[in-house]
């Protein structure tokens, strides 16, 4: 059995985490020292000494550990894992028998029972992704459950945190039939070519399936599209074999180009006949202003935060101003799919910016549908940081 030690945490923390708050805040205790070493279990109590949770320690964003259980009877060892990894993986069996979609979510972090941690399914082989050095010092309860689970073909990991000073990320294999790379998934009947073994991503994000599946069934047949920071473009795929009359993917990345080629090599697309761009998106965004470009459909899923040499980006400050650069290239009756995984604000702050934009450049719209996260990216109730993406597709009337 491990070592637990009890912190007190303020009446404020006790509170939201007995009403379902999954994160323990940073300043929760007025002696940040008294959580020990990352990875230390902890036995939260109320002011008065009562028990609120059992947790450990792990220093993420988000704060300084997350809950674990809320039961003080529980013990966190080897088996409890196993119960909360095997009870993700049961909620998922649909998309475990579903042959048209091999990549999804088998286990996402807190909305599961176990924050700082996300599991990926790619054809059988799985991806732990680590997000502090306090749940990686667990890493031998999961891997001890994974290795007794006959239908997993391989186990990857991506450590994503800080260690002395310096970002981890670094991509291992851990144990299985190590595959060849890239690997090809199946996504509502589309390919996809991920790369375990390649940065801190691997070609694809998997919260967004439905939205693509909305642009390959419903928004761009006989459409131009313009794709922006389009990563590997996937939402171009979708639109290609969706029915769109051409595609523009657009990225500053230079590996964007050979990624790009490949999503459409594997799905049997001639790339030559797409436009490929690498570019940084403000500034293709003049160029097609010079051009007089217009597109019938515009995908806008810029990074939370992002850096170049000419500028710095941040969607709470800069989304409304980046939405009128696309409408300057949206043609009347058109439709932008905005999209942000920013955790820093909700749907309704979201579409203040959207309302800001139109509002600027004098068009009038509508929002036609919303998207969240999908099914497998199971969220906790009392964590709305937890439910971070947001989409609207927007009709663009004026």
């Amino acid at each position: 059995m491990m070592n637990i030690i009890s912190v007190k945490v303020d009446a404020k923390t006790a509170e939201a985490i007995r009403a379902g708050q999954p994160v323990i805040p940073k300043d929760a205790v007025r002696n940040p020292s008294l959580f020990g070493t990352e990875g230390t279990l902890l036995r939260l109590q109320d002011p008065s000494g009562n028990y609120v949770a059992t947790g450990y320690h792990g220093l993420q964003n988000k704060g300084a550990g997350w809950v674990l259980s809320r039961n003080e009877q529980e013990i966190i060892d080897k088996a409890f894992f196993s119960r909360k990894i095997r009870e993700a993986a049961d909620r998922r069996k649909a998309f475990f028998e579903n042959p048209d979609t091999t990549a999804f979510r088998v286990f996402n972090g807190e909305g599961d029972g176990i924050g700082g941690m996300t599991i990926d399914h790619y054809a059988g082989h799985w991806m732990v992704s680590w997000y502090s050095e306090g749940i990686y010092s667990l890493r031998e309860f999961v891997y001890g459950v994974l290795k007794e689970m006959p239908e997993i073909r391989s186990v990857h990991e991506k450590k994503r945190f800080d260690s002395k000073g310096q970002y981890m990320e670094q991509d291992d294999f851990v144990m299985g039939d190590q595959p060849d790379f890239p690997l090809i998934v199946k996504e509502n009947g589309m390919n996809f070519a991920v790369d375990l073994n390649d940065g801190a991503m691997t070609g694809i994000f998997l919260d967004q399936r439905d939205v693509r599946k909305a642009i390959l069934d419903e928004y761009v047949a006989g459409r131009r599209v313009l794709n922006t920071f389009s990563y590997t473009g996937a939402f171009s795929v979708a639109a290609v074999l969706g029915g769109a009359v051409g595609t523009v993917s657009v990225d500053l990345a230079k590996r964007s180009l050979p990624k790009t080629i490949e999503q459409f090599a594997v799905n049997g697309i001639d790339y030559e006949a797409q436009d490929i761009v690498v570019m940084d998106v403000f500034d293709y965004f003049r160029y097609a202003g010079r051009k007089g470009l217009e597109f019938d459909l515009v995908v806008l899923d810029p990074p939370s935060f992002a850096r170049s040499k000419k500028r710095t980006f941040s969607a709470a400050k800069d989304y409304a101003a980046l939405l009128e650069d696309v409408l300057a290239v949206t043609a009347k009756g058109g439709t932008v799919i905005a999209s942000t995984n920013h955790a820093g604000f909700g749907m309704k702050k979201f579409k203040t910016f959207i309302d800001k934009a139109f509002r600027s450049v004098g068009r009038k719209y509508r929002i036609v549908k919303e998207y969240r996260l999908p099914d497998d990216f199971r969220t906790p109730r009392n964590s709305p940081e937890s439910d971070y993406l947001k989409v609207a597709v927007i009709r663009a009337d004026g």
